[in-house]
């Protein structure tokens, strides 16, 4: 339960700087895909705070599939237009896999997405298996680019656009997408 909690703590924190990204950037000058991106960034934030989180969501399971099958599709049509937004695809894609996928029997936990709850495994594992793959080789490298972007920006232009944050943001994201689909697998 305390891991939860901590989980669920760190991903609330990470609210606030895909907040303040949508809030104070500049999109004209960095393009639409990048606020689409963060937009997508806040929604998945969010969809991970209710699935660590012992309490639940205020959105159904349901509530949260629509949301995610939206999700998944636009970044997947923008994935095949323009071959970018393919992370936010595959993200929303495996939290639409992981919501759908996990045991609903019996009443545990009612219709609220909890999967700190969860005690089955999801169904077909060896996807959960392979996600978690991508998400954390994902997350190690993002974490290299947040690290060298770190020593390297030493300008306003790249301090000011962002991307620093949203390296460090797609980190902590890549390795509790990592842990929680391990999880639910084994």
């Amino acid at each position: 339960m305390a891991v939860d909690w901590a989980l669920t703590a760190v991903f609330a924190v990470l609210v606030l700087p895909c907040v303040l990204r949508l809030a104070r950037l500049d999109y004209t000058q960095l393009g639409h895909g990048v606020r689409h991106g963060d937009l997508a960034e806040l929604l998945l934030v969010v969809a991970m705070v209710a699935m660590f989180s012992p309490v639940g969501g205020p959105i159904p399971a349901a509530g949260w599939q629509a949301v995610l099958v939206l999700t998944t599709g636009w970044f997947a049509v923008a994935w095949w237009r323009s071959r970018t937004c393919a992370h936010h695809a595959l993200s929303a894609a495996a939290m639409l896999y992981m919501v759908t996928a996990m045991p609903h029997g019996g009443m545990d936990h009612g219709p609220w997405l909890t999967m700190s709850a969860m005690e089955a495994r999801v169904a077909l594992p060896l996807v959960a298996v392979v996600a978690a793959g991508y998400f954390v080789a994902d997350a190690a490298w993002s974490g290299v680019l947040a690290v060298r972007g770190s020593a390297v920006a030493g300008s306003r232009a790249v301090a000011g656009s962002g991307h620093a944050s949203r390296a460090v943001c797609r980190t902590v994201m890549g390795a509790g997408m990592g842990y929680m689909l391990l999880a639910s697998a084994l």
